[in-house]
């Protein structure tokens, strides 16, 4: 019994590092070029029009 706030901090732990990974890779590729690339493409397209 003692154990069972150890395994609900590892399993909060983990989702923690996995929540940060996907959002440092989120932010990596918009701040990537081909992210830069595409959103410089759609803008000229919309004022075209």
């Amino acid at each position: 019994m003692d154990y069972i706030i150890y395994i609900v901090f590892a399993v909060l732990g983990v989702i923690f590092l996995v929540t940060q990974g996907f959002t440092r890779r989120k932010s990596r590729d918009m701040k990537s070029r081909k992210f830069m690339e595409d959103y410089k493409n759609e803008k000229r397209s919309k004022s075209k029009k």
